[in-house]
């Protein structure tokens, strides 16, 4: 693990009391509902917030009893909701402004690679005023990691972005999670922008850490609530093995078995997301025919548990090495005589989140 640490901060009847550990690389969500902690706990990591406790990053010691390295001393990149640039610097200044701050020997982030990654070039002699939310994010998100961090904190970057703005920016924040070789730690309340960029989720509650672990781990644990939310989801990840031009559909294999997806075409071998809503799974003890499904997998009955509707049941299903979540009536659950390790057939409707 790349950061491990452990805070306590009281702020008046607010309590943040964690520990953690994350991978070296990636991108972390932190996940919760308002008033959970979140950000607090961001700022703890940048020292913006002098709470009791350690910090380690890389093998480094930026924090503990005896010890607190200044926010300005910390090799950190942040982003926060509002893009914050100088207005009366061009974007390529705004950018040279920490860039020029790191010593030669301790850049590790490229001028021109970042601007290109970003998406920047054409916005360099513009002022922030002549930009778009999702523009001027783009610049501060090129600004911070210009300044060659070694760890990137990222406040709800797209809060304040209409849906438009949002769709514009997801892609450079994709990008960037194949490129990166640092932690990300990202906080969101937005489960769809979570499931679509994280590896891994911290689940806070209350100041305390509730869960963590991989994203689709987490997101299909009966124990948590996120499995039994409304808009509850699984995520897969499949890779892109063919596509039908005539249909315009993309085959995609995800470990034994094989389906399709509606959506432009994408490069062999290329790992896509696949977001799979618990309603929209059906379970058939046979294969189906002549249904208007494009997917129907052979998935093995993994759990069966209670759901916040009375009259449904949540069942967790295997495809593989992952999991699949349906949401079904409980007449139906007794009707099949569903019972964990059953070989049954799940119908859906997989969209692509990447």
């Amino acid at each position: 693990m790349s950061l491990a640490c452990g805070f306590q901060l009281e702020r008046g009847d607010f309590a943040l009391d964690v520990q953690m550990a994350l991978p070296e690389r990636g991108i972390t969500a932190l996940f919760g509902r308002s008033g959970s902690g979140k950000t607090t706990l961001l700022r703890c990591l940048a020292g913006l917030e002098k709470a009791r406790g350690w910090l380690t990053v890389n093998g480094c010691r930026w924090q503990d009893d005896e010890h607190f390295l200044p926010v300005h001393l910390r090799p950190l990149g942040y982003v926060f909701q509002e893009a914050s640039l100088f207005p009366h610097l061009r974007v390529r200044d705004n950018l040279r402004y920490g860039y020029r701050r790191v010593p030669l020997e301790r850049r590790r982030v490229d001028f021109d690679e970042t601007v290109r990654l970003l998406g920047v070039e054409a916005l360099l002699e513009r002022y922030p005023q002549a930009l778009s939310g999702g523009q001027r994010q783009r610049v501060a998100i090129a600004r911070a990691l210009l300044a060659s961090p070694r760890l990137l904190l990222m406040d709800e970057p797209m809060a304040s972005l209409d849906a438009t703005s949002k769709a514009e920016i997801l892609p450079y924040l994709e990008r960037l999670h194949g490129h990166l070789e640092i932690p990300v730690i990202y906080v969101s309340h937005a489960l769809e922008e979570v499931a679509r960029l994280a590896d891994h989720m911290v689940l806070l509650e209350a100041g305390r850490v509730m869960a963590a672990g991989p994203l689709q781990e987490l997101l299909t644990r009966s124990d948590l609530p996120l499995a039994h939310a409304n808009n509850a989801a699984a995520v897969l990840e499949a890779q892109v093995t063919g596509y039908d031009v005539d249909h315009q559909l993309v085959t995609l294999s995800c470990g034994d078995v094989s389906l399709r997806v509606s959506r432009e075409q994408a490069p062999p071998d290329k790992l896509l997301r696949l977001s799979v809503r618990a309603s929209d799974v059906v379970i058939s003890l046979t294969p189906p025919v002549d249904s208007s499904a494009l997917n129907c997998l052979p998935v093995r009955v993994a759990e069966i548990s209670d759901d916040p509707h009375p009259g449904h049941r949540l069942v967790r299903l295997a495809v593989g090495d992952q999991a699949l979540l349906a949401r079904i009536p409980r007449e139906a659950c007794q009707r099949l005589a569903l019972a964990p390790g059953m070989a049954v057939y799940a119908q859906m409707r997989a969209r692509t989140l990447t």
